[in-house]
């Protein structure tokens, strides 16, 4: 029996990857090789990348003058790579929790930092109308803070080029990809398995590099030169991401699964929010449709590891909250069904019929 996966990443992925994925490891396309065995030189990958891009630049409308790239080193490599490229001198960054926190760390290797936060409530809401410094080189955002439980709805308006991780929203909203210079996350949330990384890059951003010598490795003009091949890429991942974007758009594309997000999230945070036992912490109108945070009420603190065993035993699992902040996470990401959550919500009305 499938079980509810509620894990933050890697997290549930579609049927259709799933089982495309398999065949294709034991043979792809007829052609008597596993998927992993083929050249990424050969004819076979190669239409598999361009397909690849191909979807992604429909999927997400992404217009004339972007690359889309695939590499390796996750969404923690761009962490470096970002200021490595393109702080001259200082950056904005909007620290909304764990991973822009780290973003930061790597950044002030390279100059000064500009920091806007919402450390000061612990995360539990995302900063707005926040002023922007004429002279940063640009602005970095993590759209929606896996941790925290934290989301931003709207595509930001600003002068400089503005940089944003969406590693764990990606495919689930519609995006205006015009308002971004580069766009880039892990894919193990919305877009695949672990291993690979997404980069949607303007290509003018090429133009804006900072002036100090670059490992060949780490520059973005060498993977858009070479079209994401300057060295061997993650050949099963970036196949698994195909029938992701496939998936995606058979289901009506980034309007449905912003629909089926705000539908989950609502069910989810509804159960929540009528509860004795457990509260979400987190400003409502900033409230994650990804990763939906809740803890118990004081009374009640000492009993998560039981509600934890509880809801495993109805096949509801990966609730457990991040080691940093406890309490118990539910990551509802595009391939999470309502039947997943109805199990969770009637999992969390019976503990409570029992405990409370």
């Amino acid at each position: 029996m499938r079980k509810h996966i509620f894990n933050a990443g890697p997290c549930k992925l579609s049927d259709p990857l799933l089982k495309n994925s398999a065949e294709a490891v034991l043979e792809l396309n007829g052609i008597g090789q596993s998927l992993i065995e083929i050249s990424h030189r050969s004819k076979e990958f190669q239409a598999v990348m361009d397909e690849t891009v191909e979807l992604m630049k429909e999927v997400l409308s992404i217009p004339e003058g972007y690359s889309v790239l695939f590499l390796g080193g996750g969404a923690s490599l761009q962490f470096a790579m970002i200021p490595y490229n393109f702080m001259k001198s200082k950056a904005l960054y909007v620290n909304t929790g764990t991973w822009s926190t780290k973003a930061i760390k790597e950044a002030k290797l390279f100059g000064e930092v500009e920091v806007v936060s919402s450390e000061d409530k612990n995360f539990t809401y995302y900063p707005k109308g926040f002023n922007i410094p004429d002279d940063v080189d640009y602005v970095h955002i993590t759209t929606n803070n896996t941790i925290a439980g934290t989301e931003i709805f709207e595509d930001l308006d600003v002068k400089a080029p503005l940089i944003a991780d969406m590693s764990s929203d990606f495919l689930s909203r519609p995006v205006n990809v015009a308002k971004y210079d580069l766009i880039y996350g892990g894919a193990q949330k919305n877009l695949g398995p672990a291993g690979v990384t997404f980069v949607i890059i303007k290509n003018e951003l090429l133009d804006k590099v900072a002036e100090r010598p670059v490992p060949t490795m780490l520059k973005y003009s060498t993977h858009v030169d070479k079209g994401s091949m300057f060295n061997t890429p993650p050949v099963f991942n970036i196949f698994a991401v195909r029938e992701t974007l496939k998936w995606v758009k058979s289901m009506g594309g980034v309007e449905a699964m912003e629909k089926l997000a705000k539908d989950r999230a609502d069910l989810l945070y509804g159960a929540i929010d009528e509860s004795k036992m457990f509260t979400c912490p987190v400003a409502k109108e900033d409230r994650s449709r990804m990763n939906i945070v809740f803890i118990f009420e004081e009374q009640y603190k000492g009993k998560e590891a039981d509600f934890i065993a509880f809801a495993a035993e109805r096949n509801c699992v990966g609730i457990k909250g991040h080691r940093s902040v406890g309490g118990f996470r539910a990551s509802t990401y595009n391939a999470s069904t309502m039947e997943d959550v109805q199990a969770l919500v009637q999992a969390m009305k019976d503990f409570e019929a029992q405990n409370a």
